[in-house]
């Protein structure tokens, strides 16, 4: 398919800095494009993996004001791989601290994956603050979509990286794969815990591509991400990411009036499509776009076609 829309060229911050939030924990946050235009706060994935360089390019760096930063725990924010006071609660409450810090009446909310949970829990908590939702591949904390990841779905797919996956784990543990890796997470011995730290990674890194990408795999798997991704992520899908059973479906009436586009790859291993389905059921006026060949990183090509038109027309953009 023809997609016409690419990522931005690189841009580097015009401000960085850090914000104590409390909790003992210190957040690094970073301003790209143009001071003052259009406000957008983005919203990384994982939970616990930080943001990247590339995620700067989803918006024209002439009509935004890009605040990206670092959540609870990983990153560049401190203390590293911290379970402590980091729930999607603390950080809803971290996103409205770095708005006011910016001086913005409201913004636009971007996030993709744990990013788009994220974003719908601060939308539907401080909904006069949010101008527009862009979402990318839903997660909606439903104990289905743990059971894809961790006990029945995904492993239909890539039996071969499921079976590397569950080896670490005893036959008598594999009942309950969050709780024995979180065992093996939060242990003393180093080695173990960087074993399954890399193992957690690797098994996610396998769902989150439509085609094999050995860099971003080796990204995934290298030891600091991968202990962080690994520690806080099973911490989040052990507490249900600290929310209800359906609650993001439930409340999506306080999403009415907030212009919203979601982009989700009809391949997505990783948040498969029936949750975007599900939200745009309870959330009619949000426009839910389908990626006939995408997955689930913002970097295929539909799916960066997608996005980028969103965020251009947010911003007025029409050429």
């Amino acid at each position: 398919m023809d997609y016409a829309r690419t990522l931005y060229p690189p841009i580097e911050p015009f401000e960085t800095g850090t914000l104590d939030v409390g909790d003992g924990h210190v957040l690094y946050w970073e301003r790209c494009g143009t001071k003052g235009a259009k406000p957008v706060v983005f919203l990384h994935g994982g939970p616990g993996s930080g943001c990247s360089d590339d995620q700067r390019r989803q918006f024209d760096p002439e009509l935004y004001d890009i605040l990206l930063f670092d959540q609870r725990g990983c990153g560049r924010s401190t203390p590293f791989a911290s379970l402590d006071n980091n729930t999607t609660w603390d950080i809803v409450s971290d996103i409205e601290k770095l708005r006011a810090m910016c001086g913005h009446e409201k913004w636009q909310v971007f996030g993709g994956s744990w990013g788009s949970t994220l974003a719908l829990s601060y939308a539907q908590t401080h909904p006069e603050r949010v101008s527009e939702l862009v979402l990318r591949g839903i997660f909606l904390s439903r104990q289905t979509e743990y059971d894809w990841l961790m006990h029945y779905g995904a492993s239909e797919l890539y039996p071969e990286a499921w079976e590397d996956f569950v080896s670490l784990i005893p036959e008598n543990e594999r009942g309950d794969l969050v709780e024995a890796y979180h065992k093996r997470l939060t242990g003393e011995d180093p080695d173990i815990q960087l074993a399954a730290a890399k193992a957690w990674s690797t098994w996610e890194g396998m769902t989150v591509t439509l085609l094999p990408d050995p860099e971003m795999l080796a990204e995934f798997t290298e030891d600091n991400h991968a202990i962080a991704i690994a520690r806080i992520e099973n911490h989040y899908f052990r507490h249900g990411c600290f929310l209800e059973e359906g609650q993001l479906l439930a409340n999506a009436d306080r999403l009415k009036g907030i212009p919203g586009v979601i982009v989700q790859g009809r391949h997505d291993c990783c948040t498969p499509p029936a949750a975007a389905h599900a939200l745009k059921k309870v959330w009619p006026e949000v426009d839910l776009q389908i990626v006939a060949d995408g997955g689930h990183l913002f970097t295929e090509p539909g799916i960066t076609d997608g996005l980028v038109r969103a965020t251009d027309r947010f911003a007025g953009k029409t050429s």
